[in-house]
């Protein structure tokens, strides 16, 4: 069973914490975690790409001259796609890229990436995050204590406080327990969880 250090804001080892072995001791997937994110990237995507085609374009009804005696190829409409101000040919249109994988595919790829922050020692456990008003400097300070500069923070509840201090930290990012997802975790280079958070996490996962 996995032991990891936890600490204070001062960054002073204040006691230690039995990890489940089954999430933060498992072997990494690569290939899940891969899956996942593809997923979660391309959910992201908005498909709102539009062109028109013929029938969108205004005006066109009437025959731009006779079918025949002209000496000129036929045309039936001056919107044809052929013609400069015609419709698109096969554009794209709105469309929903989403796709989901399974739920096992998806706790196993969240497993394998929280294995892989700890087995690279770039988890870090702190007992509480204690802040007396909302101030930005004091959590810049409590960050650069830690050496991260690019860090996802794991809450186990909402802590508007905590929140709106980090918020205009640009390579910092908070989150709750309930919300922790492949992508953010791979994102950063650091993973903070708040005690209380590791349980929440841990009960999330073996259920």
């Amino acid at each position: 069973m996995p032991v990891a250090a936890v600490y204070d804001i001062e960054n002073k080892k204040v006691s230690e914490i039995d990890l489940s072995d089954q999430i933060f001791g498992a072997t990494v997937n690569e290939s899940v975690i891969y899956e996942v994110v593809r997923m979660q990237l391309i959910s992201r995507r908005s498909g709102t790409a539009c062109t028109k085609t013929r029938r969108d374009i205004r005006g066109g009804g009437k025959k731009p001259w006779r079918q025949k005696g002209t000496g000129r190829a036929r045309a039936g409409t001056s919107r044809s796609p052929i013609w400069r101000g015609g419709g698109t040919v096969f554009g794209p249109l709105p469309r929903d890229y989403s796709y989901k994988v399974t739920k096992k595919v998806r706790k196993l790829a969240l497993i394998s990436a929280l294995s892989q922050k700890f087995k690279e020692d770039r988890m870090i456990i702190l007992n509480d995050f204690p802040m007396e008003g909302i101030k930005t400097k004091k959590f810049k300070e409590v960050v650069e204590r830690f050496g991260m500069k690019k860090a996802l923070v794991v809450i186990d509840k909402s802590n508007p406080v905590l929140e709106k201090s980090s918020r205009n930290l640009k390579n910092i990012k908070m989150i709750r327990s309930e919300g922790i997802n492949v992508y953010d975790l791979l994102n950063h280079d650091h993973v903070v969880l708040l005690e209380p958070s590791v349980k929440n996490i841990e009960g999330a996962l073996r259920s």
